[in-house]
């Protein structure tokens, strides 16, 4: 076979993070014809297909998964040369920029990322907030290093990355003085038509919440649900109605909110992930945070899960 032609790789690259021909020739700044052709030169040398075509996009075969995973890696040690030689080795890590879906707990967020900024070696960080896919192609496309999120990268997702779990918790139901002790007698049946402020339904813990009082056939009063779990808590804190949140930050939370544990959920589990492009965490701020959480937060150390 010939040597492999890399701006070929790269063009296939692309195409696979945007979808579309289209939308990788514009990331490009090249028409689509020329990418087109690119990709296809890439296929012949390779002899087999890498895309098929699914409605206006184009899905990955599984021989292109394969190739899109080997080419992430061998961009990645291509961008670390570059800024090998465009510093010294100690400042190829002085950065950290870190996705966080909007729905993700924010002091979670904040004791996973607080070790980060313990390290030995000076960095800044960068905190980037939206919803999980946007965050997922902003990864792709190497303007994050890592995504804190309570959910893996789904299986046979088309961007190639690595779902390191960092630990696992149960649900703690919070609420003010008066609530908390009014609902702890005979909890959690307490909980039929308490009132209940909720997260999103979108996200893990509701999920998670759903299904457990469906299977007890509890069912308390929504009064209100909220995308932001720090809005969520704030409105808990006035009285409106009881909250859940990770049992990982009820000492925090209760001294933040001034607010009482009502009781504890232990067959719910909320799971936490760093995601991030390499198999192998090499950036010693991402390290940091995977061996805090998965030693201190959640008090017991996680086996890795690669989607």
């Amino acid at each position: 076979m010939e040597w492999l032609n890399y701006h070929h790789l790269r063009y296939f690259w692309m195409v696979a993070q945007e979808g579309t021909v289209s939308a990788a020739a514009n990331a490009l700044r090249l028409s689509r014809p020329t990418v087109t052709a690119q990709v296809r030169m890439l296929e012949e040398a390779l002899g087999k297909p890498l895309f098929q075509r699914s409605g206006r996009r184009l899905r990955l075969t599984a021989f292109g998964q394969e190739v899109l995973s080997h080419a992430e890696e061998i961009f990645a040690a291509g961008g670390r040369i570059q800024e090998l030689a465009l510093g010294s080795e100690s400042s190829r890590f002085d950065r950290l920029v870190v996705g966080l879906p909007e729905v993700m707990p924010k002091l979670i967020a904040y004791r996973l990322i607080e070790p980060a900024l313990k390290t030995n070696e000076p960095m800044r960080l960068e905190c980037r907030e939206g919803n999980f896919d946007d965050l997922m192609a902003e990864l792709a496309l190497r303007r994050l290093d890592i995504v804190l999120a309570e959910t893996p990268v789904a299986s046979g997702s088309s961007i190639s990355a690595h779902s390191h779990l960092l630990g696992e918790c149960d649900v703690s139901i919070f609420g003010t003085k008066a609530l908390a002790r009014r609902f702890r007698n005979n909890f959690p049946a307490s909980l039929h038509e308490a009132p209940l402020l909720m997260p999103a339904r979108r996200t893990a813990i509701r999920q998670g919440l759903n299904r457990w009082m469906e299977k007890h056939d509890l069912h308390p009063t929504i009064v209100a649900e909220f995308d932001d779990s720090a809005l969520l808590k704030v409105f808990g804190q006035t009285g409106l109605g009881l909250f859940p949140a990770p049992s990982a930050i009820e000492t925090e939370i209760k001294k933040q909110y001034g607010v009482e544990l009502a009781g504890r959920l232990p067959e719910i589990r909320e799971q936490f992930y760093a995601i991030t492009l390499e198999k192998r965490l090499s950036n010693p701020a991402a390290v940091a945070i995977t061996e805090a959480a998965r030693e201190n937060l959640f008090g017991k150390r996680a086996d890795d899960v690669a989607s």
